[in-house]
């Protein structure tokens, strides 16, 4: 068989034996059509059951040169994941992954912002904005503040269903990673600006797939995740933020500014969707140093010089 074949077979397994999102599914296959790039490049003809450790690590050496640590210790899990299926499906016997090391990482601080800077962002959205006679500035408010207030992943709010939201009860449903589904508390305020949005949604000519996703471009059609990106994006170049912002950073500033105001973690951890706490635990780091400024602000020994 050739690598495709293979590799169609790890994306099978992987979303109805593993249950993962189609993203994920879809980085384990850009980082194994990286290596067969690689052999292609090399004219080696080596196929997924005869491939060695050998080849592998020239490969790692190669892609070193020009990636980060992490993004290369994330594409050494990919292929270790997919020789291990295929051990596990005996086309091996062993796995060429196994006894090579991946980088040393530093723990990665998640950006954040302050809720100033995310209450300029959300102020500089103009409400009045509309494109092709539908209102997007609601739309757009009603999307920062979702991420914001409910902590969520990008492709989880473009995925949130109106069938999702259980207003009465104070609660959205969340499908996250590998479809799994969680409860999170959404406040009144920003019920209101989704409520809004639904006033305006109904307006929209929406296609028979878009039925029940709640946010929706002029079109009716589900909002892409590059979408929220460019909104951001241009939001924080019209207030002149010199900050890199991405949907991401709205979910790092939820945990962060919970923390902050003395939210427990395990609560946190639930909110956010981590399968592992020690996730979730990123955000102690943080809180680390927000907690030492408030000793260096407030505390009377350190303001007095001994």
């Amino acid at each position: 068989m050739k690598w495709s074949t293979y590799l169609v077979d790890f994306k099978t397994y992987l979303r109805l034996e593993r249950g993962l999102s189609d993203n994920t599914i879809d980085n384990y296959e850009y980082d194994i059509k990286r290596l067969i790039s690689f052999l292609n490049d090399n004219q080696n003809s080596v196929s997924p059951i005869t491939i060695k450790k050998e080849i592998v690590q020239q490969f790692i050496y190669k892609i070193s040169k020009d990636l980060s640590p992490r993004t290369q210790a994330r594409i050494i899990s990919g292929l270790r994941n997919f020789f291990d299926y295929l051990v596990f499906e005996n086309y091996r016997e062993t796995n060429p992954v196994d006894l090579i090391e991946s980088p040393r990482l530093g723990r990665k601080l998640p950006d954040t912002l302050s809720v100033e800077d995310i209450d300029n962002i959300i102020s500089a959205i103009d409400l009045s904005y509309e494109f092709r006679g539908i209102n997007l500035g609601h739309r757009n408010k009603a999307i920062l503040e979702s991420l914001y207030s409910c902590g969520l992943r990008v492709s989880e709010l473009t995925d949130l269903k109106i069938s999702d939201l259980y207003f009465d009860e104070g609660f959205i449903k969340v499908s996250g990673k590998g479809n799994k589904e969680r409860f999170v508390p959404i406040g009144k305020a920003t019920q209101n600006l989704i409520t809004i949005w639904l006033d305006i949604r109904s307006n929209i000519n929406i296609s028979t797939e878009s039925k029940d996703i709640l946010f929706l471009n002029y079109k009716g059609n589900k909002l892409t995740r590059a979408m929220v990106f460019t909104i951001i994006k241009k939001l924080v170049n019209k207030i002149g933020l010199k900050k890199t912002v991405s949907p991401h950073t709205f979910r790092h500033s939820f945990a962060t500014h919970l923390l902050e105001n003395g939210a427990d973690l395990r609560a946190i951890q639930m909110m956010l969707g981590h399968e592992s706490i020690t996730t979730t635990e990123i955000y102690t780091h943080i809180d680390k140093s927000h907690l030492n400024k408030v000793i260096n602000t407030f505390h009377p020994r350190k303001q007095k010089t001994l």
